[in-house]
């Protein structure tokens, strides 16, 4: 099934890609009662699913389809009786949902569930007849689709469903895949609900089946989802695009002819390729037409380009660059860099002469077939199994396709009990589009971090050290320091430093810079519990704290001046035996400068005049070190103690304010020995919490 022409009656002209070779492919939409049950009466069944096992042969010619058959003779006899709203017999609605995921590709077991969907929920059909007439597996699955009870839940019933559905996803993603396209159905026989009830449906899945469609990749449910919903919530611009497209349709389209050339440039060259118009679906028009304003005859659809290997994929985008003029900034590899939904393709536009630009989709047929079906075409995920591995009943099932979006959702929720705050967290959770992956500081491949676009280091600690990380200080990214607040690129590599004092919680700022409902929950939980802390960590900051001891001048730096007044410069801080630098400045003065600071070339600059200057005999020195350190109770106390553990005199020391947690410390310090400094250093970044000290 398409995923981006879903509307053949507006331009069912420009649709050569619904026919494959040997085969005419089903247009579900057209499919009502007389497509599914034919002309003859409910007792024909093998005609009934006719339907469902050509187009399940035709993607798995060796599938057994004894199993489908006993499945609709069980859903056929428990549901008969029982009819649809729209008047037709309640068995179309399962047929239809399992014709869907076979077009799609679905192998037998989701078929089998699929026809089975609703027979646990509407019918008297019990899970352990299930499973003991199709097996484990197929259970499981029509358990994770089954609702829960309204008279349990009450309004809570729709939350906890999807809740329910969600687990059950991280273990098996085929549940979703029944559930989308039983949803898919549903909305295609929703005009004969009330309006209210219309929207209120489309509006659910609007926000949570339609990302979730997104999120498993499986674009030919999600681009029809997205017409139907848009339809019902935005009749008027839905029919403003519908006579866009109609009026397209009578004017002559320019894409078939650029489809010719694209197939001469390629055939020319050696590459064999397909080559297909795509038109596009309405909300994909609406989207162009908003952006671009006038829409031109080649807005309409995109040019599809359809290859046999990775490499070909390359060498017809190297063709198109050089017998098109190419739109570089149109231009993206998702070969090189998938989606985070296993979506593949090169994208790129060009210009012809004529002056249209084309968008052009280039892809493998593999690439293709998970475009469109996502985790459907994965096939069973449990196929590779060993067969004789006994399986372990109470143990989690392991799902190779769950991505890292579904693991965050599984985790989060069960902090969130209550049904109201999963659900509209879960659609504030779906509504991030995109996807990142940083690396812990191993850097090995299990090492990595799935978040969201726009996540920051306090998303990244909650991800990967839970309720531990309210103790988070801060961060190092690529190998820099970093505040919690900064938000984090794909790619990067993520140290998280955590503090040593159990006692440790998150500022109520965090909130703002949190975007993973589990961060969130997390810190809105703790300081909910801990108000006192709360309101603490938003109060106004204080003055800077000043220590000052009896001040000296030049230390023991001596110039070639008689009675000049030495003084060791404060940006470089020179300490015996570094090479120094000493210039006249005003009022007689000397300043000396170790010769690599950067002040040394200005005062050359400006021609001040240098004077010589050595060290005398004696080793005591003094030295100006800066401290950065993360905000802690007793910090200054430690530090002070660890330079007076070393021997070391304090003769000034400031400490700003906290920033986002760090402090910074500038200590003036005169040392006996100044071959004691590195040791002195060393005991300084020893103390907890401090991370940098170097001389100022």
């Amino acid at each position: 099934m398409s995923a981006e022409a879903t509307n053949p009656e507006a331009h069912p002209e420009a649709r050569p890609e619904l026919r494959r070779r040997g085969r005419t492919r089903l247009d579900l939409r057209r499919l009502g009662r007389a497509a599914l049950l034919g002309p003859t009466s409910r007792d024909r069944l093998p005609d009934a699913i006719g339907h469902v096992a050509e187009a399940h042969r035709a993607h798995h010619p060796d599938a057994d389809l004894s199993v489908l058959r006993r499945a609709y003779l069980l859903a056929e006899t428990s549901h008969r009786g029982q009819m649809r709203k729209s008047g037709e017999p309640y068995i179309t609605h399962p047929l239809a949902v399992t014709l869907i995921l076979a077009e799609l590709g679905a192998e037998t077991t989701t078929l089998t569930a699929s026809l089975l969907h609703d027979t646990v929920e509407d019918t008297d059909v019990t899970l352990d007849q299930v499973r003991a007439e199709f097996g484990d597996e197929v259970c499981f699955i029509v358990d994770g689709v089954t609702k829960v009870e309204k008279i349990d839940y009450g309004a809570a019933a729709e939350p906890e469903t999807f809740r329910k559905m969600l687990v059950a996803t991280g273990n098996d993603v085929r549940v979703m895949s029944i559930k989308l396209a039983d949803r898919l159905h549903n909305m295609r026989t929703l005009g004969v609900m009330r309006p209210e009830k219309q929207a209120r449906i489309a509006k659910v899945t609007r926000d949570v089946l339609i990302p979730l469609a997104e999120r498993l990749g499986v674009q030919a449910l999600k681009t029809e989802l997205e017409d139907l919903v848009f339809a019902i919530l935005h009749p008027e611009e839905y029919e403003s695009t519908r006579a866009l497209i109609a009026a397209h349709a009578g004017e002559s389209d320019p894409l078939p002819a650029i489809a010719d050339s694209v197939r001469a440039v390629l055939r020319d060259a050696g590459i064999a390729a397909e080559v297909q118009v795509r038109p596009r679906h309405f909300v994909s028009v609406h989207r162009i037409a908003r952006m671009r304003g006038e829409l031109r005859g080649s807005d309409f659809g995109r040019i599809l380009v359809l290859v046999g290997e990775n490499a070909d994929c390359y060498a017809v985008l190297g063709e198109l660059h050089t017998c098109f003029t190419p739109v570089i900034s149109e231009f993206k590899d998702f070969i090189a860099t998938p989606k985070f939904n296993l979506y593949q393709s090169l994208h790129t536009a060009v210009a012809t002469p004529e002056g249209y630009v084309a968008e052009v989709i280039v892809r493998t047929r593999q690439m293709h077939r998970v475009a469109e079906a996502g985790v459907v075409a994965l096939g069973n995920p449990y196929a590779t199994a060993t067969p004789d591995a006994a399986a372990d009943p109470d143990e989690e099932r392991v799902d190779p396709t769950r991505p890292g979006w579904l693991s965050r959702l599984l985790d989060w929720q069960q902090s969130a009990p209550d049904p109201d705050t999963f659900w509209s967290v879960l659609r504030a959770e779906l509504a991030q589009d995109r996807e990142i992956t940083v690396f812990r500081e191993d850097g090995s491949a299990t090492g990595t971090i799935s978040l969201p676009a726009g996540a920051s280091c306090i998303d990244a600690a909650y991800a990967q050290h839970g309720e531990a990380a309210h103790g988070c200080i801060g961060a190092r990214v690529n190998g820099r320091l970093t505040s919690l607040s900064s938000p984090l690129s794909d790619g990067d590599t993520v140290q998280l430093l955590l503090a040593q004092d159990a006692s440790s919680g998150p500022a109520a700022e965090w909130l703002d810079h949190a975007k993973t409902p589990a961060a969130r929950i997390a810190i809105s939980s703790w300081l909910d519990s801990h108000p006192d802390r709360a309101m603490a960590t938003t109060s106004a900051a204080r003055a800077p704290l000043s220590v000052v001891g009896a001040r000296g001048g030049g230390g023991n730096a001596v110039a070639d001046l008689p009675d000049a007044t030495v003084r060791l410069a404060g940006c470089c801080t020179p300490v015996p035996p570094d090479a120094v630098a000493g210039f006249l400045v005003r009022g007689g003065a000397v300043t000396v400068h170790r010769i690599h600071c950067a002040a040394v070339a200005q005062m050359q600059a400006v021609g001040r005049t240098s004077v010589a200057v050595h060290w005398r005999a004696t080793a005591d020195c003094r030295v100006t070190l800066l401290a950065e350190s993360f905000g802690r109770p007793h910090l200054l106390a430690d530090l002070t103690e660890a330079i007076a553990r070393e021997g070391v005199e304090v003769v000034s020391a400031t400490v700003e304010p906290p920033v986002e947690q760090r402090v910074r410390h500038s200590y003036t310090l005169q040392l006996p020995d100044a071959a004691g400094l590195p040791a002195l250093m060393r005991a300084m970044r020893d103390v907890p919490g401090v991370y940098d000290v170097r001389r100022a």
